[in-house]
């Protein structure tokens, strides 16, 4: 069974910087798309941002200059670097994968999230 599981959330103040790690496990053989989104109370959830399998990256425009994606295919892992944090940066953050696939099975897994870990960001 694949899984996303995701670490390093927690308190901090503003201006403060904070690491989110996710990995992926469950015999995988290679992930397209691994993303970040965010899910603040009371809000939708939004991409924060992600990166490709060749290295691309996109970020939305609140956190550009701010925080740094990227990902280690050897341990399937990504991770978010997260500096200058503001109060709105606080909420909930999920790992999210895109064309995982595993080894001796055909079809992907193209919709697969993590439960998230909160990040609170204070005055």
């Amino acid at each position: 069974q694949v899984q996303l599981v995701e670490s390093g959330g927690g308190l901090v103040q503003a201006g403060g910087s904070l690491r989110l790690s996710c990995v992926a496990s469950g015999n995988i053989y290679s992930i397209d798309v691994m993303a970040w989104y965010r899910q603040a109370p009371g809000k939708q959830r939004e991409l924060v941002a992600d990166i490709t399998s060749s290295g691309s990256t996109y970020y939305a425009d609140f956190v550009k200059g701010r925080f740094a994606i990227s990902r280690d295919d050897v341990y399937n892992t990504v991770s978010l670097q997260m500096n200058s944090l503001k109060r709105e940066d606080t909420a909930v953050y999920y790992c999210h994968a895109e064309g995982l696939r595993r080894y001796g099975l055909d079809e992907s897994v193209d919709d697969l999230w993590g439960r998230g870990t909160q990040v609170t960001v204070t005055a």
